[in-house]
């Protein structure tokens, strides 16, 4: 074999280097400058660390900072170990488990000695000094490999059973993967990992909080301790993301529906929402703008049972492969005399429906369908019930009753991609008339789905084609596609939204469906006479009004554009003198369509102001004495300084104006 192998570099051009060569070694070649920048190799598209030698002729890129996505996988990833090992360092006898890289840090699931309690939140500050000394002292990552057998048997002399129990269960004979920091700790791990725990930034990484886990996600099995943190390239990194949360925490939807009075949960009806009338107002002001769209569009709305045989949705697929997510009932009322189940047959059990799909399947099928009454548009604001799982609730973002702004669209072949395509513009027009920007995604064929590769192959294209021709498939609107992130019934578009903050949200989708049909045994008469099935898109914009509404409360920071405020403006009085003023200035304002208060209590009007502001009015129409003799009043707007003093008739001209919905505003 020869002792030379060839490493072709990004830039196409080559290096003869000895078999064993690193790629740090080649980093250093080529420049100081890249040799310090460089923290780990892709080689032949694997991320590989950068002191692992090269054995065979390779194309090798060198991972810096600027490769943002793997360079922070990468340290995360390091820091979940520097994590594991300060923990070890401080407790002798804790066991360690597994510590992942997360969207935005890191954790490991461990478990305290048996001779002191769970780990908690007071432990942290001293886990994050011992954590700094380890990366300061710049301990080497030294990557090895053990037989199974031999990692082992060290695990159970270390009292490792968690380790032990683990790599029982990789196949025998298998050759393992361990790092060492240093010459004293080491871990099972697949890595890559940096060269050193010193290539970590010790001011970039916060420990943020410790939660209740189980081994291997089993509550049957031992309770650990999971330590959470979060982990960055750089401390202005780090700074950016803490302030991040801190402003999201500001915004958190459920302390500002608290202040403004829209909604409550409570334990009841545990992960169902209590929509107060301030709340129910944003509700109906979005409903009535996504009647106005979809009446436009050309869609037809329907109403279906919320209640549906099982039969129904062991047809549909949904029972085999979603029945845990779903609330079933018996289709009859149990005897109380009775002791026991009445039914054990899946068929004889009813399911609160978790999607309107199959249902707007069911209203296709009446009568007979031609050619030409395709496209049919079928519109639902349909009530949704999904078990979700009790920790995974959460305010508005995760419930288990929700109302989906759902259709779907039954269509021909060759009208798929217009339907695609007019989705896309509609979904554009209205996600702007909210202020927000979008990412689109295509999310291809996940590995459990129904249907032929054939049938994926084409759907996939289809909705590609449709950006395309939107205009959407460029950076600016963020396109890109997802592998593996398909419904099981057909690919998907997402938008994904981004918000005054810079996060991300998954709302709407449309996906492109022959499964369904062809199970539910939909069909329309072609112009050949024969029978056709037709193909069906699922789509939605909103996604959930229950979730666009908080993801719109924490966008906004509880500072609703006019037009949606539940309380548009109110009438506050300086003195009681302006009260007949104030009522009939009130009594204008309302006729000309605005959701106006009156505030005539006697308080401060800097009390009535700080009040208002908090319950987030758009506008204040300050009176007193002198604006009730000259007919005026005195604006504030909310987040505003200052006030300016306007005619009542042109406050209510101006108030008229932005309480006007924009899709019916002059264009």
């Amino acid at each position: 074999m020869s002792e030379m192998i060839r490493v072709t570099l990004p830039d196409g051009s080559a290096r003869e280097v000895a078999r064993g060569t690193t790629p740090a070694q080649i980093a250093a070649d080529i420049g100081p400058g890249l040799a310090k920048a460089a923290l780990a190799a892709r080689v032949d598209g694997e991320v590989r660390d950068i002191m692992r030698p090269l054995e065979v002729d390779s194309s090798l890129a060198l991972i810096t900072s600027r490769d943002e996505a793997d360079a922070l996988e990468l340290v995360r990833h390091d820091y979940a170990h520097i994590l594991a090992e300060a923990v070890q360092a401080l407790w002798p006898g804790t066991q360690i488990t597994f510590g992942p890289a997360t969207d935005d840090g890191f954790y490991y699931d461990v478990k305290a000695p048996d001779s002191r309690e769970p780990f908690s939140m007071d432990d942290l500050p001293a886990i994050e000094e011992k954590m700094r000394e380890i990366i300061r002292a710049d301990k080497p990552l030294r990557r090895e490999v053990w037989s199974r057998d031999a990692l082992i048997a060290k695990w159970e002399k270390d009292g490792e059973v968690f380790k032990a129990e683990w790599a029982k269960e990789l196949p025998e004979g298998e050759d393992l993967t361990v790092y060492w920091s240093g010459d004293d700790w080491l871990d099972m791990c697949r890595g890559p990992h940096l060269a050193s725990t010193g290539k970590v930034d010790p001011q970039a990484f916060k420990l943020m909080r410790v939660a209740g886990a189980y081994w291997r996600g089993d509550q049957r099995n031992a309770q650990l301790t999971r330590i959470y943190g979060t982990g960055w390239l750089s401390k202005k990194q780090l700074d950016a993301h803490l302030h991040k949360l801190e402003e999201a925490a500001k915004r958190d939807h459920r302390r500002l529906a608290q202040e403004m009075d829209l909604f409550h949960l409570q334990q009841e009806a545990h992960g169902s929402v209590f929509w107060h009338p301030k709340g129910y107002i944003v509700w109906r002001e979005l409903e009535a703008y996504m009647r106005r769209a979809i009446d436009g569009a050309g869609y037809k709305e329907v109403k279906t049972p919320q209640v549906m045989d099982a039969r129904q949705w062991e047809q549909s697929g949904h029972w085999g492969k979603y029945r845990e997510n779903m609330f079933v009932i018996p289709d009859e009322v149990p005897n109380t005399e009775d002791e026991g189940p009445l039914v054990s047959d899946a068929a004889e059990w009813m399911a609160l429906k978790p999607m309107n799909c199959p249902a707007h399947v069911l209203i296709f099928r009446q009568g007979i369908k031609s050619y030409r009454d395709l496209p049919l548009r079928i519109y639902e604001n349909g009530c949704c019930h999904r078990n979700e799982p009790h920790g995974a609730l959460h305010g508005l973002m995760r419930v288990r009753q929700f109302t989906q702004d759902d259709a779907h669209i039954f269509c021909r072949e060759d009208q798929i991609i217009d339907e695609v395509q007019s989705f896309c513009q509609l979904a554009d027009r209205i996600y702007k008339d909210f202020g927000f920007s979008y990412a689109i995604k295509l999310a291809l064929r996940p590995d459990n789905r129904f249907g032929s590769d054939e049938i994926w192959d084409v759907a996939e294209a289809e909705l590609r084609d449709a950006v395309v021709r939107a205009g959407l498939a460029t950076d600016d609107y963020g396109w890109g596609e997802l592998p593996g992130e398909g419904a099981f019934y057909a690919p998907k578009l997402e938008w994904h939204l981004t918000d005054a903050i810079g996060r991300t949200w998954q709302v709407g989708t449309i996906q492109s469906d022959r499964v369904l049909p062809e199970r539910l045994d939909a069909s329309y008469i072609g112009e050949d006479g024969e029978r056709h099935r037709p193909i069906m898109l699922h789509r939605a914009i909103f996604g959930s009004y229950e979730r666009f509404i908080g993801i719109l409360i924490e966008h906004y920071a509880g500072r609703f554009p006019t037009w949606l405020a539940p309380v548009q403006a109110v009438v506050a009085t300086i003195v009681s003198d302006a009260d007949d003023y104030a009522t009939g200035a009130t009594a204008q304002l309302a006729a000309a369509g605005i959701r106006v208060e009156t505030d005539l209590r006697n308080e401060k009007i800097n009390y009535k102001v700080r009040e208002h502001s908090l319950a987030k009015v758009p506008y204040l129409l300050v009176v007193g004495k002198r604006e009730a003799e000259e007919g005026t009043v005195a604006v504030r707007t909310l987040g505003q300084d200052g006030q300016r003093i306007l005619p009542l008739a042109e406050a209510i001209a101006m108030l008229k104006d932005e309480a006007t919905p924009p899709d019916l505003r002059p264009a």
